[in-house]
């Protein structure tokens, strides 16, 4: 900061600030932007609370939850779809060498439940590291397919 001789700052030669700090909305009146309806309006939804999730503008309209049949409760906004059951790559060294790796075998191993298995897929992601040579019958992904195969097995694509 530029300065007299004695010490004292020059106020002519302080940096300008540009930024303005924002308004504290219900601060008080010094604020800038308090006192009594603090910027909301007089009455009303928005002036009270946030609008709600399923908030659609007019009673006209026939509600989004009444539209959608045998959707009410808890979940109704959650996916329906099931999500895929995740194998890791090391998991898989607990097969003997050589062996072909199915959904059964999964099962009958206990790394996946029968019940999971029924809605959705499995695949293989490439965490960890595969020690022995193996035939896959499930879906992989890239890094599983050339894992598979550095350690001599091989991956068999299924139609």
């Amino acid at each position: 900061m530029p300065r007299e001789n004695n010490g004292i700052p020059v106020l002519s030669r302080l940096p300008k600030i540009v930024n303005r700090s924002t308004k504290r909305i219900g601060r008080g009146y010094g604020s800038g932007k308090g006192g009594h309806t603090v910027g909301r309006g007089a009455k009303g939804l928005k002036a009270r609370s946030k609008r709600h999730l399923l908030f659609e503008g007019r009673k006209v309209q026939k509600s989004l939850l009444r539209r959608t049949p045998l959707l009410r409760g808890k979940g109704k906004l959650k996916s329906h779809q099931g999500k895929s059951v995740i194998i890791n790559l090391d998991q898989l060294n607990v097969f003997r060498a050589n062996s072909v790796i199915n959904q059964d075998k999964l099962i009958k191993e206990g790394l996946i439940d029968s019940k999971a298995v029924r809605k959705v897929e499995i695949k293989i992601l490439a965490k960890g590291e595969l020690k022995k040579a193996l035939k896959v019958t499930l879906p992989v992904s890239d890094g599983v397919k050339k894992a598979i195969e550095k350690a001599g097995g091989e991956v068999i694509e299924s139609q």
